[in-house]
C-alpha cells in the first residue's frame, strides 16, 4: 500500500537567497582570486599590483556605488545602513588608492584597450545598478559588494604585507546587518526579485573583473 508522505517545506527568506548567492557566485569562488591571495606563484607580485590597480579604477573613484545609491534611498533603515556602509567604503577607498600608489605601475599587458573598454563598461554598470528606479535594486547590488568585499579585502591586506603596508580595521557592515536590512525592504515579491537582480548583477560585474586578470596574467605569460 502506497503511503503518500507531505514535507513541509520551509521558504527561503530573502536575506538567505542573498548570502546563498555570495558564497555561490561571489569572488571567494573565482580561483584566480584564490592564487592572488596564496600568492605563491613566480610572478604573484605583478599580478597582485595589476588586481590592485584595476580594483581602484572600478570601488576607488568617489562617489561610488553605495554613496550613489544612498543619494537616492528614501529615509529609513534602508538610508541609515546605507549611510554606514557609506563612510566604510570612504575608509576602504582610501585603503585602495593608497596601496595603488604604493605597489608601482600597472603591469605592461596587452590588449590594454580592450582592458579600459571592459572597465568603462563595468563601472557604467555599476552607476546604472545604483542609480536604478526598481525598488530594492540598489540596495541589492551595495549589500551585495559589501559581502563580496571581504574576499577581496583579503587580496588587499595580501599586497599591504607584500609592500609592508599596515592594513586598516576593516569597518564595513556585518552579515547580521546585511540580513536585518534585507529582511526590513523585502516587504513585497517586487521589493524582493529587485535586490536579487541588483545582487546578481553586482556579483556578475566582480566575477567579470577577475576574469579580466586573469586573461591579462595569462597574456603576459604569467600562468
Amino acid at each position: 500500500m502506497a503511503t503518500h508522505r507531505f514535507v513541509d517545506r520551509q521558504t527561503v527568506s530573502a536575506s538567505e537567497a542573498h548570502l546563498a548567492r555570495v558564497a555561490e557566485s561571489g569572488s571567494a569562488r573565482h580561483a584566480h582570486l584564490s592564487a592572488l591571495v596564496d600568492g605563491a606563484g613566480q610572478h604573484s607580485a605583478r599580478d597582485t599590483a595589476d588586481a590592485v590597480h584595476l580594483l581602484c579604477s572600478i570601488h576607488g573613484s568617489q562617489p561610488g556605488l553605495v554613496d550613489q545609491a544612498l543619494s537616492l534611498c528614501p529615509n529609513g533603515p534602508a538610508r541609515d545602513w546605507l549611510g554606514h556602509a557609506a563612510q566604510a567604503f570612504d575608509r576602504e577607498r582610501l585603503y585602495l588608492v593608497r596601496l595603488t600608489a604604493a605597489v608601482g605601475p600597472l603591469p605592461s599587458t596587452p590588449a590594454a584597450a580592450e582592458t579600459e573598454a571592459t572597465l568603462v563598461a563595468q563601472r557604467h554598470a555599476l552607476e546604472t545598478l545604483a542609480k536604478s528606479e526598481r525598488y530594492g535594486c540598489a540596495l541589492g547590488a551595495a549589500t551585495a559588494l559589501v559581502s563580496d568585499w571581504w574576499p577581496i579585502r583579503r587580496l588587499l591586506d595580501r599586497a599591504a604585507a607584500r609592500i609592508g603596508i599596515e592594513s586598516p580595521a576593516p569597518s564595513i557592515p556585518d552579515e547580521a546587518s546585511i540580513v536585518a536590512v534585507i529582511h526590513d525592504a523585502c516587504d513585497r515579491a517586487a521589493a524582493e526579485r529587485a535586490l536579487a537582480f541588483g545582487c546578481e548583477q553586482l556579483l556578475l560585474q566582480h566575477r567579470g573583473l577577475f576574469d579580466l586578470l586573469e586573461a591579462r596574467a595569462e597574456a603576459r605569460g604569467d600562468y
